[in-house]
């Protein structure tokens, strides 16, 4: 099993938990568009207070702003998921993975969660970067575009081993997608030893 593939198993079982907790909590919407839509305000240069983070979360999961009070569990949950995101997204070895379902799943499940993925990270990149997504790299450009593409795909595709490669092939795409729009739009942190010293 290769590093990429075993952050994508650990990636399975967190989905799994995202799952739980949005049953748990009743939430209508789907776990893995809220991750895209963190993931798009964090690749398009954005950091989030805690208060705006758990308030952008319970509009998310269609929850009265207060559940973020009164649920504790909301809160150290979703914290943990933004900093783990964050994490994720700085690393240097891009064991990155979207927020998905793993293969026990089916190919249409798989599919709608990873165009609610999509759908959320592009929102999130539009929240943060606004118009300033119009004068990136072409390149970047270009992925936005496929990501829209991506987005609109209908879920009703019939499972067979092609279309299981194809799922495979656009997660992968979409994976380093995100990072090579992390990269574009967050300079890369100077270590602590670098930093300039007053003399």
């Amino acid at each position: 099993m290769s590093e990429t593939d075993t952050a994508g198993a650990a990636y399975a079982v967190e989905f799994e938990r995202w799952a739980n907790f949005f049953t748990a909590h009743k939430a209508f919407s789907h776990p893995s568009e809220l991750h895209g839509a963190l993931c798009g305000r964090l690749a398009a240069g954005s950091r989030i207070e805690e208060d705006e983070w758990l308030a952008m979360v319970c509009e998310h999961m269609g929850l009265p702003e207060s559940a973020a009070g009164e649920a504790d569990d909301l809160s150290v949950f979703m914290n943990e998921a933004y900093e783990k995101a964050l994490a994720f997204l700085k690393s240097a070895d891009m064991s990155f993975h979207p927020l998905l379902p793993d293969d026990d799943y089916a190919l249409d499940q798989r599919l709608e969660a990873l165009v609610a993925w999509v759908r959320g990270f592009l929102e999130g990149m539009a929240l943060s970067a606004g118009e300033s997504l119009g004068e990136a790299p072409e390149e970047i450009r270009e992925l936005i575009g496929d990501m829209v593409a991506i987005s609109q795909v209908s879920e009703d595709q019939e499972s067979d081993q092609e279309s299981e490669q194809q799922l495979v092939e656009i997660t992968e795409y979409i994976r380093l997608g995100a990072l090579a729009v992390f990269t574009e739009f967050n300079p890369p942190e100077k270590p602590a030893s670098q930093a300039p010293t007053l003399h």
